[in-house]
């Protein structure tokens, strides 16, 4: 795959303080942005065009990486206005950046040892999502998972309830044809369960979700204890 969508459009509004003058995915951890960390891995993987959306002081982006070049990527904005467009709403808008082929999905808001480069190249189905164990803040999981398959519900036997990890891989199929604005990607999750087209995996390395203040805390301290 060449190219990825970071998301990076959410008003960081559980971070406050911290974002009111700085955007979420570049406050810094181990001395660089959040965001950056995903553009590294990124690259290492070989991918080559990323995407950035953008809403809540979108003109640090640029400020703050560039064209890309320094990592050796390509980097382009998506702005979607003062309200961000949700991940259904982004993912439609940025199409036109992201190439016919299939592309990485990542949320800028996490911390992970997921390896870019061992997920699947092309999905069997719609998208392919990376699964987590349930966290102590969502211990009910997103979707069961059973044989690569995911499931609404607690799905067949011995199907497992995880949740999503934030990082996956699209086709463009997924979002193209809706319309137009604000709208999140569940909706087309559960069509794809119903059709059989959305697939999973489990990653049981390190991951956080950096959504507040202590939870940022939390990732520093865990990095630092490594």
């Amino acid at each position: 795959m060449k190219h990825a969508l970071i998301l990076a459009a959410g008003l960081g509004e559980r971070m406050r303080p911290l974002t009111e003058h700085t955007p979420k995915p570049l406050l810094e951890v181990n001395g660089k942005p959040l965001i950056v960390h995903h553009i590294e891995k990124l690259a290492a993987a070989d991918v080559r065009y990323i995407v950035v959306n953008t809403s809540h002081l979108a003109d640090r982006f640029p400020e703050a990486l560039g064209d890309g070049s320094r990592w050796g990527v390509r980097l382009r904005y998506s702005y979607e206005g003062p309200v961000p467009l949700e991940t259904g709403g982004g993912m439609l808008k940025a199409l036109p950046l992201l190439g016919p082929e299939p592309f990485i999905v990542v949320s800028a808001d996490i911390w992970s040892d997921i390896d870019y480069a061992a997920l699947p190249r092309e999905p069997r189905g719609l998208a392919h999502l990376v699964m987590v164990p349930n966290p102590d803040f969502h211990p009910h999981g997103d979707f069961a998972l059973a044989a690569g398959q995911l499931h609404e519900g607690d799905g067949p036997a011995g199907a497992e309830r995880l949740t999503f990890g934030n990082v996956g891989v699209y086709r463009r199929e997924i979002v193209e044809g809706e319309p137009p604005g604000r709208f999140k990607l569940l909706p087309m999750y559960r069509r794809a369960i119903a059709s059989g087209s959305l697939t999973g995996e489990r990653h049981d390395g390190f991951w956080r979700n950096v959504g507040t203040p202590a939870q940022l805390d939390e990732l520093r301290h865990a990095l630092t204890a490594a």
